[in-house]
C-alpha cells in the first residue's frame, strides 16, 4: 500500500493542502493529489463513546472520538447550539481525541470528524447529540457591570457571582467561562478579588474608541457536584477618549491629556499634612454636581480647627471613601502655590466645571508627589491600576502559582467626603 506523508498539525496540514492544490491546479490536473479529493464517509470508521438511539450523554464525561487502525484523525470541532466551541486533544498517534474542557448540561453539539486513511484519501463523520439536563441544586448567576455605556480607558469589568467559588479547580471553569472581547484588540485577565467578585482589566488602558463585548458560557457547565452555571446577561460597553488627568501634589498642579495631548494645566490644593492625599491611579467613579461634605464623616470633632461643613459643587468622585476632584473657592489664593485640603483636589470653580464637563466615569486621575499612601486596589473604589501586570495575573485561576492578596477584598462603601 502506497504511503502518503504524515501531516501531524492540524494547522500545518492545512496549509500544505493549500500549497498542492494551488500547485495542482497550475499544472492544469485537479484530481492529481488524494487530499484534493472530496472527503468519503468514514462512518464505519469513525466511532465515537456518544450513547446510541435518543439516550442522552452525560455530561460529566469527557467526549471521545477515536478512528480504526487504518487511519488517523486530523481535526475535530465539537460546538453547541449556541456556538460554544468544546476544547479537546489529539493523541500523538492520532487515533484518538478527547475533550478537556467541561461539556454543558442540556445542551445540543455537533461534532464534525476529519480524518485520513493509510493511502492519505480523506474522510470525514458529523455526528450530534445532547446532554441531559441540569440536576443541580443550585445554579452560579453572574452579573456583569458596570452597566452598559461609553465609559473612560480605565474602567474595569466587573463580574459578581451568586454564589461563593472557593476552590481553584472551580474559580478555572468559571473563569475559562467569562469571555471579554475588544475591538481593537488586547492582552488582559480576571483578577478573584475575593470569592464572588472578579475584576477584568488589560495590561494597558483601553484603546480609545473601543467596543468590548462581555459574555458568560457558564450556562449549564458544572462548576462544583451542586453546582451549575446559568445563564447571564451579555454586556456591552464602548470607550470615549482617553482622558487622563496627573495631579503632582509636590508641584500643586493637575495636568490633563486627551489621547496624548495636555489640553489644560491646572492649579490645586490638595491634602495637607495629616490628611495627605492618596498618590496612584484612581478612576473616576461618578460626577455629582453638589456634595455636602462634613468634617464629622472623617473623624474630625465639630468645632475643631478642622471642621467643616460646606456644599461643594462640580464634584468628580475618586474613592468610595470621599476623595473627589471639585471647586473649591475658599482657598484659591493657595491653589498652584500649597496643599490645604482635607484630602480632596481642589480648584476654582471655572475650572472644576470645566474639569466635571470634560471627564467621564472611567476616565483616568493619578497622583503623583504627595506624602500620602498609595491607593489601595479594591476596597475605595477602583485603584485596579496600581498592581503591576505580573501581580495582576497571579489574582488569575488559570496562572500557575496563582495567590492572591486575600487582604484585598471589596469592603462596604465608605461615604466619606474629605474636602
Amino acid at each position: 500500500m502506497n504511503h502518503t506523508p504524515r501531516f501531524r498539525p492540524v494547522v500545518s496540514s492545512t496549509l500544505l493542502v493549500v500549497t498542492l492544490v494551488a500547485g495542482v491546479t497550475a499544472c492544469g490536473g485537479s484530481d492529481s493529489h488524494p487530499l484534493a479529493a472530496k472527503p468519503y464517509d468514514a462512518v464505519d470508521e469513525i466511532s465515537s463513546n456518544i450513547p446510541a438511539g435518543d439516550k442522552k450523554a452525560d455530561s460529566d464525561k469527557p467526549l471521545e472520538v477515536t478512528v480504526g487502525d487504518d487511519g488517523r484523525i486530523t481535526d475535530v470541532s465539537a460546538v453547541d447550539a449556541i456556538g460554544r466551541h468544546v476544547a479537546g486533544e489529539l493523541d500523538a498517534d492520532g487515533k484518538r481525541w478527547h475533550s478537556t474542557s467541561p461539556l454543558a448540561a442540556g445542551a445540543h453539539y455537533t461534532v464534525r470528524v476529519s480524518m485520513e486513511d493509510d493511502d492519505g484519501d480523506p474522510g470525514s463523520r458529523t455526528l450530534s447529540f445532547d446532554t441531559a439536563a441540569v440536576r443541580a441544586k443550585k445554579l452560579l448567576k453572574v452579573t456583569f457591570g458596570p452597566e452598559a455605556g461609553t465609559y473612560g480607558v480605565g474602567q474595569p469589568i466587573t463580574a459578581e457571582l451568586s454564589t461563593p467559588v472557593k476552590d481553584k479547580a472551580s474559580r478555572a471553569i468559571v473563569e475559562r467561562a467569562l469571555r471579554v472581547r475588544s475591538t481593537p484588540a488586547v492582552t488582559g485577565s480576571w483578577y478573584w478579588v475575593d470569592d464572588k467578585n472578579l475584576h477584568y482589566r488589560p495590561k494597558e488602558y483601553w484603546p480609545a474608541k473601543a467596543t468590548i463585548d462581555v459574555t458568560s458560557g457558564l450556562a449549564g457547565i458544572k462548576v462544583t457536584n451542586a453546582l451549575y452555571g446559568a445563564p447571564a446577561k451579555a454586556l456591552k460597553l464602548t470607550t470615549g477618549d482617553r482622558v487622563e488627568a496627573i495631579t503632582d501634589a509636590a508641584a500643586h498642579t493637575m495636568t490633563v491629556k486627551r489621547n496624548g495631548k495636555v489640553v489644560n494645566t491646572i492649579p490645586v490644593t490638595t491634602g495637607k499634612p495629616g490628611f495627605s492625599t492618596r498618590n496612584g491611579v484612581k478612576v473616576v467613579l461618578s460626577k455629582e454636581y453638589s456634595v455636602r461634605m462634613r468634617g464629622e464623616t472623617i473623624g474630625i470633632s465639630e468645632g475643631s480647627d478642622d471642621s467643616y461643613d460646606l456644599l461643594v459643587y462640580y464634584a468628580t468622585r475618586v474613592t468610595w471613601s470621599g476623595e473627589y476632584v471639585h471647586a473649591a473657592p475658599w482657598s484659591t489664593g493657595s491653589q498652584g502655590l500649597a496643599n490645604v485640603s482635607h484630602g480632596c483636589t481642589g480648584m476654582s470653580t471655572s475650572l472644576a466645571e470645566w474639569f466635571f464637563n470634560t471627564v467621564r466615569t472611567g476616565d483616568i486621575v493619578q497622583v503623583v508627589g504627595s506624602q500620602g499612601e498609595t491607593m489601595t486596589p479594591f476596597d475605595n473604589g477602583f485603584g485596579d491600576w496600581n498592581l503591576s501586570w505580573a501581580k495582576w495575573q497571579q489574582g488569575s485561576a488559570l496562572q500557575k502559582n496563582a495567590t492572591p492578596d486575600r487582604s484585598d477584598t471589596i469592603q462596604a462603601a465608605r461615604l466619606r467626603p474629605e474636602v
